[in-house]
């Protein structure tokens, strides 16, 4: 994945936590620094492996191979090949999700805050392009974390919006659904500006959406 490391925002780098020790199978978390440098070899492995090749066509070798170690490495710390996909997927979404909170700043509300995250957001996305093939295969080859992948998205965007409603930075409103569309509509510039062309400012685009979220489309 090239590292779920440094997410790059406005010259600066917002760190996300690559320990990926809660991502290996049950009961074979790593006990030591090596054995959780390891695991984060093997997921940064898996996600080129499953970004280039697709699930079907990648393979346990192959990730090993990526990842310069041996077979036995693989199963010392996931049962399957299946299993280190489902890894990968919580993996991305929890690195999605710590880019987000690490590049917006404290005490910033409402508006403000979904472009923030809309702009760490494009950043992860060009950064990491592979998250969007794998993210769609799990629809199929792991229906379960595909649907938790976008319902947690949802979940923190929902509590922020619930934050800026009480501290009245926005108006009140069914913030579930609003959520979804805001959900919806980061997922779909990702793709547009940050995995087909990533050649446009993300400024440019992130000042569009927050005139979309402050003052609406309606003829004025």
């Amino acid at each position: 994945m090239r590292g779920l490391g440094p997410v790059r925002k406005r010259g600066l780098v917002a760190t996300v936590p690559q320990s990926g020790a809660s991502a290996a199978s049950p009961g074979k978390e790593p006990r030591t620094a090596r054995g959780r440098e390891t695991l984060r070899k093997l997921l940064d492995a898996a996600a080129k492996e499953f970004g280039e090749l697709g699930f079907h066509a990648a393979s346990i070798s192959g990730i090993t191979r990526r990842a310069g170690t041996a077979l036995g490495s693989f199963y010392t710390y996931f049962d399957s090949k299946e299993a280190i996909f489902s890894a990968l997927v919580k993996d991305m979404s929890q690195a999605v999700a710590s880019a987000a909170a690490a590049a917006i700043p404290e005490g910033i509300s409402g508006v403000a805050r979904e472009r923030e995250a809309l702009t760490a957001f494009l950043s992860f996305a060009r950064a990491h392009k592979e998250i969007y093939r794998i993210i769609d295969e799990a629809e199929f080859a792991d229906p379960d974390s595909y649907r938790a992948h976008y319902e947690g998205a949802a979940a923190r965007i929902a509590a922020r919006l619930d934050a800026s409603v009480s501290e009245g930075r926005i108006a009140p409103g069914d913030n579930e659904v609003r959520a979804w569309a805001i959900m919806g509509m980061n997922v779909f510039l990702g793709l547009r500006y940050g995995v087909w062309d990533d050649s446009r400012p993300a400024d440019e685009i992130t000042a569009a959406v927050e005139a979309l979220l402050r003052e609406g489309i309606a003829a004025r």
